[in-house]
C-alpha cells in the first residue's frame, strides 16, 4: 500500500497531536503532508515545524494530489459546515469531536457524505483504551448478563483562562459546555456500551465559570433496555483534574474504567470467573505509554486499515450522531425542566445557536 497522505484543516491546539502522531512517523502507511488555517501565519509555522506545504484554504488542499485524506481539527461549530465544504471532492475525512453542535447539521453532514461516497471518521480515540477494549469485550461475551447501571464521572479543572485563550469556548455557537466538550467522549462511551437511550433528565449550572454554556452537569439515563445511567460532568473540580471515569454494573459483574479519561482498568469483578481475569490488569490495565497518545495513536492505524482494506469505520456519521442527539436531549431537558424522550427533534436546546452575548461573546 502507498503511504496515505494527510492534510490538517485547522492549526490550533489539538491539531499538535494529530500533527505529531503523522508528522513524526509514528502511523505506519500514513504521513503528514499538509496542513492550513485561517490564520496563514499558524499554518506556515506548523508547515515549517514539520516539514510540509501549507495551502491558503482548505479547498485548494483538498483539491491537491498531494493530499488523500482531510483531517478536520478546526473549532467544534466549524465541523459541520467544513466537512460539507469538502466532501465534493471525494476524499476520506476525518473529523474531531463533535461531529456537528446541531443535529439538522450532523444529517446534513451524513447526507452529503453518502452522497459523494466519502469515508467519515468521528474522532472517538478512548474507544481504543486498553481497559475499555477488554470491557468491551466482556459485554459482547454477555458476561454482565442483565445490565442494571452505567455511570460516568468526569471531575476536571479548567479554570477561567483556559477559556479566555480562545473566544468560541463555552459559547452556545461554536462549543458548547462540559457535556459537549469534556465529556463528549465518555458519553460516547456510555452509549456505545449501555445501548439505546430511551429519556433522559438534567440539571445543569454556571458554577464557576464566566462562560454562556454549562460547567457544570447531572442527568439521569434511562436506557431501552432497562439499565439506568447517571453522567456527573464538571470543568470546576479545584485546584486539579480528578478523573474521567466509566463504570459498567450488570447482574453478573462489575467494571470500573478509571484515570483521567477512562485509561485505566480499576475493578474487574465476574460471578463467573473466566481463563485471563487473572491476568487482566497485567495485561490490559492501562494503556501503553506513548509521547503522542496511545489511543489517537490506534485509532488512526484504525483509519488507515479501513481506507486500504474498505473496512467499516468503528464511528463514522451515524455513530456519531447518536451520542449528539443524547447530548441534544440533554440540553432540551435543561432547558424545559423535563424529561425528554429519544428520538426528539430539538426547540429550545441552545447548543449551535446564535451566541446571546449576554457575557460578552462575540460571533
Amino acid at each position: 500500500m502507498n503511504e496515505l497522505a494527510f492534510g490538517l484543516v485547522g492549526c490550533g491546539k489539538i491539531a499538535r497531536r494529530h500533527a505529531n502522531l503523522l508528522g513524526k512517523g509514528e502511523i505506519a502507511g500514513a504521513a503528514l503532508a499538509a496542513v492550513c488555517d485561517l490564520d496563514q501565519a499558524a499554518a506556515d509555522n506548523f508547515a515549517s515545524e514539520y516539514g510540509v506545504k501549507a495551502f491558503p484554504d482548505p479547498k485548494s488542499m483538498a483539491a491537491s494530489d498531494e493530499v488523500d485524506v482531510l483531517s478536520i481539527l478546526t473549532p467544534s461549530g466549524a465541523h459541520a459546515e467544513n466537512v460539507i465544504e469538502l466532501a465534493p471532492f471525494g476524499k476520506p475525512i476525518i473529523v474531531e469531536k463533535p461531529l456537528a453542535l446541531r443535529l439538522e447539521d450532523a444529517d446534513r453532514v451524513i447526507e452529503v457524505c453518502d452522497r459523494f461516497g466519502v469515508k467519515l471518521f468521528v474522532v472517538k480515540q478512548n474507544r481504543f483504551n486498553e481497559p475499555v477494549v477488554q470491557l468491551r469485550k466482556a459485554l459482547n461475551e454477555g458476561r454482565f448478563g442483565q445490565l442494571v447501571l452505567g455511570t460516568v464521572r468526569l471531575r476536571w479543572c479548567r479554570p477561567q483562562s483556559y477559556y479566555d485563550e480562545a473566544p468560541w469556548r463555552g459559547s452556545w455557537q461554536h462549543d458548547g459546555g462540559v457535556l459537549t466538550n469534556q465529556c463528549s467522549h465518555h458519553i460516547d462511551l456510555l452509549v456505545w456500551l449501555m445501548g439505546e437511550v430511551e429519556s433522559v433528565f438534567a440539571k445543569s449550572t454556571r458554577a464557576l465559570a464566566n462562560i454562556e454554556a454549562e460547567d457544570t452537569a447531572v442527568v439521569t439515563i434511562k436506557f431501552k433496555n432497562g439499565a439506568l445511567g447517571i453522567i456527573e460532568a464538571t470543568t470546576a473540580t479545584r485546584p486539579k483534574d480528578l478523573e474521567g471515569s466509566l463504570s459498567i454494573l450488570g447482574e453478573k459483574g462489575s467494571v470500573v474504567v478509571g484515570g483521567f479519561a477512562a485509561n485505566e482498568l480499576t475493578t474487574w469483578q465476574f460471578s463467573e470467573p473466566v481463563s485471563g481475569d487473572e491476568h487482566v490488569f497485567e495485561k490490559h490495565g492501562r494503556n501503553p505509554d506513548h509521547p503522542f497518545g496511545y489511543a489517537h495513536k490506534m485509532y488512526y492505524e484504525h483509519v488507515v486499515d479501513c481506507i486500504a482494506n474498505e473496512g467499516r469505520q468503528l464511528v463514522d456519521g451515524l455513530d456519531g450522531r447518536k451520542s449528539l442527539e443524547l447530548i441534544s436531549a440533554i440540553y432540551e431537558s435543561v432547558e424545559t425542566g423535563k424529561e425528554i424522550n429519544l428520538r426528539f427533534s430539538p426547540r429550545r436546546c441552545r447548543l449551535g445557536q446564535p451566541s446571546t452575548n449576554d457575557l460578552g461573546i462575540q460571533d
